[in-house]
């Protein structure tokens, strides 16, 4: 049975009929001031609506996800929309509706969270436990919101150690106030980031009775593996480590034996954003496997391998991940291959991967690849024993530390492809995101997305403040 993400009380819904009117607010104009705090139903209504926002199309439903592979080198994008042709091809415009929508929905996500972290004390008829564990779980979310956005609309770490501009920083309910946020360093926000989820660790629960709220609800595992991702992208290799192990000490996750877990939800899943097919209204017609499927299995036929992940594949022969593909037409008519991770075009009710034991194991080996000179031994048994061997590969040997970290690369792109990190692994290894085009190279204006038009045209500090090259 799915995790039910809801909303239970009709003051909670936001309506989306009027997209126009919502995307002229501020982030904390959203709807933190129609929520009410009035009783323990009530405050868990408001905790689930974050994790239904978290589904929709623009936040975990595959839109940034699939953005980040049109952007990057695992997918050859045939499909027809002006907006996202543009993003592919890195001549996109301050005025992409699809960007306009993906930064509005995150700080929906951060608006509602907002809600439950700054109110859940007020609420009559919860233990000190429950309310430190729901303020725990908003925190959460908004750390993930404010990851995906800082990678999307920042430079990454590598460019200039940091000091170049994100988000703004949005962290109080709205009290009625209209205040003009301008856009924090990237620095700052990462430090939100860990500082949301440091304080969120003491209070969130290692595991639910219910083990799809395991897997799709905030736990102590998922929040550090969400630290361990983002030391490693600003090489705060110690502490990639640290947080990477602290995920496995939980004892609850572990890699399959095999890769029949994208079926449903297992020890490999770490979170996930669960869905089914009555959810179908969130994830709405665009869902991964919408993107990910050709026409033949209800896909729009967008997003086939390029032959540049293809030759990944194929450099070894017998590779298992190489069979997690179909083939099918795709929106140009002609045959390609297409990942099966995600089979539910119909309903689009596969599970949205966000976290899994398999990242966290490849995080923790090049954290310890990069901190020493010459091959760590246990990071070469994770590359072997716990990426390889299930891959039906034979382990591989690596004469020196840079080998062994190209390999543990090379391994994460082919077990992560369609997982949404193709695109940042790129950037913060300092590689173009496709070889050949000047536009793609590392550092790139239009490697990152531009700050909504509309958004500047609404705050005035935001004004002076759009990203170069748009």
């Amino acid at each position: 049975m799915k995790l039910k993400y809801y909303i239970i009380s009709s003051v909670l819904v936001l309506s989306l009929s009027s997209c126009k009117k919502e995307l002229e607010k501020l982030p904390q104009q959203d709807i933190a001031e129609e929520i009410a705090f009035n009783s323990p139903s009530t405050a868990l209504g408001a905790l689930r609506g974050i994790y239904s926002t978290a589904q929709t199309f623009d936040f975990y439903g595959s839109l940034p996800q699939v953005i980040g592979d049109y952007m990057g080198n695992n997918v050859d994008f045939v499909g027809t929309f002006p907006t996202l042709q543009d993003l592919n091809s890195f001549s996109a415009v301050s005025t992409n509706g699809n960007v306009a929508t993906m930064w509005q929905i995150h700080y929906q996500v951060i608006t509602r969270a907002n809600n439950v972290i700054g109110k859940i004390n007020t609420v009559d008829g919860l233990s000190a436990e429950e309310k430190a564990q729901y303020a725990a779980e908003a925190k959460f979310l908004r750390a993930l919101a404010y990851f995906q956005l800082a990678n999307f609309f920042a430079q990454p770490f590598q460019v200039s150690s940091g000091s170049n501009l994100a988000v703004p920083l949005v962290l109080e309910p709205f009290d009625g106030t209209v205040k003009y946020p301008s856009r924090s360093t990237l620095n700052q926000v990462h430090a939100q980031i860990v500082q949301d989820l440091n304080e969120a660790i003491p209070a969130l629960p290692q595991s639910y009775t219910d083990a799809t709220e395991t897997r799709g609800r905030a736990t102590k595992g998922a929040a550090y593996a969400l630290l361990s991702r983002l030391y490693l992208y600003r090489e705060e290799w110690a502490k990639a480590e640290s947080a990477a192990r602290s995920t496995l000490a939980q004892g609850i996750y572990d890699t399959a034996p095999n890769y029949a877990f994208y079926s449903g939800n297992t020890s490999e899943d770490v979170f996930t954003i669960q869905n089914s097919a009555i959810d179908n209204g969130r994830t709405g017609s665009g869902g991964w496997a919408s993107y990910y499927n050709p026409a033949a299995l209800a896909g729009r036929g967008d997003a086939p391998f390029s032959q540049d992940l293809i030759n990944a594949y194929t450099s070894e022969p017998g590779d298992k991940r190489y069979d997690l593909k179909i083939s099918g037409n795709a929106a140009d008519g002609l045959p390609h291959l297409f990942t099966s991770k995600f089979p539910d075009a119909v309903n689009n009710s596969d599970n949205s991967p966000v976290i899994r034991t398999t990242e966290v194991y490849l995080n923790l080996a090049e954290a310890l690849a990069r901190q020493n000179t010459i091959p760590n031994a246990e990071a070469v048994t994770i590359l072997n024993t716990r990426i390889r061997n299930r891959a039906g590969l034979l382990p591989k040997v690596v004469a020196t530390q840079q080998a062994l970290v190209d390999a543990l690369l090379i391994e994460r792109r082919k077990e992560l492809a369609f997982e949404g990190h193709s695109r940042m692994d790129l950037l913060r290894n300092r590689q173009p995101l496709r070889a050949g085009n000047a536009a793609a190279a590392f550092g790139g204006a239009k490697t990152i997305l531009p700050v909504p038009q509309r958004e500047i045209d609404n705050n005035p500090g935001l004004q002076g403040q759009q990203n170069t090259g748009y």
